[in-house]
């Protein structure tokens, strides 16, 4: 099946910010990292969140990657 990386990896990331914890202004988030390894692969070579191959259960979302995660979470699904 083809389907479009894009769009999986900006919903994804919208998705990570619904599951955002430890904000620390400036600097980004911690999010839970139950997510599709490629596209999690994917976001982290984009600079949006760290390698997600660790034991942690979740990932740092850089500044970068929390405002475009809260840009995306807004703009895809509040009413």
């Amino acid at each position: 099946m083809t389907y479009d990386k894009e769009k999986v990896d900006d919903y994804t990331l919208a998705l990570l910010y619904l599951v955002t914890h430890e904000i620390e202004e400036g600097r980004g988030a911690r999010a839970w990292k139950a997510f599709d390894w490629d596209t999690m692969d994917r976001l982290h070579d984009k600079g949006l969140i760290s390698n997600p191959a660790k034991k942690s259960k979740s990932v740092v979302m850089s500044e970068e990657g929390f405002k475009k995660a809260e840009a995306l979470f807004k703009e895809l699904f509040v009413k």
